[in-house]
């Protein structure tokens, strides 16, 4: 779920002072949440474990690109960091189970 503090933090970070997108915003980023999930599990948005602040960064990071008309850069430019968060991702379920 999109959260007011995520919609204002990417805004904040995109120096963007306007309300009138918001509405697309909150698509762009609901969409780059759903990429991160598919791409390395379940994450909370805004969460305090290290693995939610990085996740929280890829969503932040994949929705700049789509913002800026670059999404088919994005995958290749962040594939460490998408393939870094899957594997710790990963290592948590097993800890946890």
């Amino acid at each position: 779920m999109v959260t007011t503090d995520l919609l204002e933090e990417f805004k904040a970070r995109n120096n963007i002072f306007h309300d009138g997108q918001d509405s697309d915003f909150k698509k762009l980023l609901s969409y780059s949440i759903a990429y991160v999930q598919s791409k390395c599990g379940d994450f909370e948005i805004g969460g305090e474990k290290h693995t939610d602040k990085l996740a929280t960064e890829l969503v932040l990071e994949r929705t700049r690109y789509a913002y800026n008309d670059a999404l088919e850069y994005f995958e290749k430019n962040f594939q460490s960091e998408i393939l870094s968060l899957g594997i710790e991702m990963a290592g948590d379920l097993d800890v946890e189970e």
